[in-house]
Order: structure tokens, then C-alpha cells, then sequence
């Protein structure tokens, strides 16, 4: 759903903005498709484990616009943070956060880093 300030996000029992804007949406698909295929591991981490990741170091994907879903930038890896369906559905078995680890300099490239 588009909330009224134009935030992008879920609505079931309960609104919660994924994102500030709907082109920080597609801006975190375009993100995940780019990271998918070029990470050399890919590691899915739920529920609980979610909060224990170590971001220090690692900076906010800031194009992403992430309220509730957010993605953070490493030296060679990115980490998407889903935090909004959880939230939504009161469910926080639900969190997940994947991290694509070994994006070399050109896996990077582009996107900042």
C-alpha cells in the first residue's frame, strides 16, 4: 500500500511503511536482484537472530529509504534487514535478514561503495 505521505508498505491488521517512498522500494528489489547475482555466499538469518547481526562498520543503503526494511553496506557485503511483515502480523519469528557476503570491487561497483 501507498500511505499518505507516500511511504510504501503492508497493511493487515496493522500499517507499517517498509519504506519512506515507493522508490525506495523498487530501489531495494533492483538491490537484491544486483546482490544475488553477485555474491559469492548468501546467509538467511531469522527470528532472533536477526538482532544479534554486527552491523558496526557497515553503513545504511540511504537510496533504499528503509523504515521497517533496510539495507546496510559493507566492505564487500550488503545485508537486507526485514523487519515490516514481522511487525505487521505481531510475528517476530518472522524477521529475516540475508547477508551477501564476497561482492568484490565490480560486484560493488555502482552502488557506492
Amino acid at each position: 500500500m501507498i500511505g499518505h505521505e507516500g511511504e510504501f508498505g503492508i497493511h493487515a491488521d496493522t500499517w507499517v511503511p517498509l519504506h519512506a517512498r515507493i522508490e525506495g522500494w523498487v530501489e531495494s528489489v533492483a538491490l537484491a536482484d544486483h546482490a544475488r547475482r553477485y555474491a559469492r555466499t548468501t546467509t538467511t538469518v531469522t527470528g532472533e537472530a536477526v538482532e544479534t547481526l554486527q552491523l558496526e562498520g557497515f553503513e545504511p543503503v540511504l537510496e533504499v529509504a528503509g523504515r521497517a526494511d533496510s539495507w546496510w553496506r559493507g566492505a564487500d557485503s550488503l545485508v537486507a534487514v526485514y523487519r515490516g511483515e514481522a511487525e505487521c502480523m505481531s510475528a517476530p519469528q518472522c524477521r529475516t535478514a540475508t547477508v551477501y557476503s564476497g561482492l568484490d570491487e565490480w560486484g560493488l561497483k555502482g552502488l557506492g561503495a
